[in-house]
């Protein structure tokens, strides 16, 4: 499969990610969703949480790597694609369909990206 996304336009990705889907729920209208919002609460500072501790460029602590990012982010946003009927907010159009999008975009960037590792520095 063609992976045309680097390591480096995956961190931000990432970091787009970690803070647009937190403030999804209210920019899009379904705060009042709870188990959406906290979803997508969750969903964002897992994101930024691993992101922070990836062996990538754009990690910090630099101690997870690349591949168990990807890893992570895959398995998350396949979570999230269920999510709307595992966790019961399928009903609510907005938050469904948000997290129906977060979850695929996600996922289709992890798939899209290559999984090489950085370098030791």
């Amino acid at each position: 499969m063609n992976q045309p996304i680097s390591r480096s336009a995956h961190g931000v990705a990432d970091y787009s990610y970690a803070s647009l889907v937190p403030v999804a729920p209210k920019l899009l209208g379904f705060s009042e969703e709870r188990t959406a919002s906290n979803l997508c609460y969750l969903l964002g500072s897992g994101a930024l949480l691993y992101s922070l501790f990836t062996r990538a460029e754009w990690g910090v602590v630099r101690k997870m790597p690349f591949k168990t990012h990807i890893a992570l982010d895959i398995a998350a946003n396949l979570f999230a694609i269920g999510a709307p009927w595992l966790l019961g907010f399928h009903k609510n159009n907005r938050a469904r369909n948000t997290v129906l999008a977060v979850g695929l975009t996600g996922l289709t960037i992890s798939l899209f990206t290559k999984p090489e590792e950085m370098k030791e520095l």
